[in-house]
């Protein structure tokens, strides 16, 4: 008598975009970059999603938010970006200031909103606008981490586990 054992790999695999502002990217809705050119008090659509491969094992997503435009923001209860990043789901990891996890578990196939758009200050003037945000980004990105064998998203993220590329 013999006993045959069958084995894959788990594979977690995300890809993120934001819809195309600039158009930039001919015949595509969505994009990986886009251009903007800043007026005082204009909300403008940035709307990074992080897309789980269908094939995509359940996992913990995380996503790093470098807003070096962040001193030309408005300060409006939940328009900037961190505050919506919090009605999305995410919240700052434990002793990060720019690292945030998803509340919960994701299986394959899920679209999962990061943030809408920013909103430059309408009380800014064009001087501190411009020393404020000219040539600055904001830059997400995101990572994944398989769900299984940790307790939590906070058990993946002390692991080591989560990488941004």
């Amino acid at each position: 008598a013999s006993v045959k054992n069958t084995f894959t790999v788990g594979n977690v695999a995300i890809t993120m975009d934001e819809t195309d502002v600039d158009n930039s990217t001919p015949d595509a809705n969505r994009d990986v970059a886009n251009a903007y050119k800043l007026i005082p008090g204009t909300t403008y659509t940035k709307d990074p999603i992080i897309h789980v491969a269908a094939t995509s094992e359940q996992c913990y997503l995380f996503v790093k938010v470098e807003n070096d435009i962040a001193g030309a923001e408005t300060t409006e209860a939940g328009k900037t970006v961190a505050a919506q990043l919090a009605a999305n789901g995410w919240s700052l990891v434990d002793g990060q200031t720019n690292i945030y996890v998803y509340k919960d578990a994701v299986n394959g196939g899920a679209n999962v909103n990061v943030f809408e758009n920013f909103t430059v200050s309408k009380d800014i003037s064009n001087d501190a606008l411009a020393a404020a945000a000219d040539g600055k980004t904001i830059t997400v990105t995101a990572c994944a981490v398989q769900a299984e064998g940790f307790a939590d998203a906070a058990a993946a993220y002390a692991s080591g586990a989560v990488k941004f590329a």
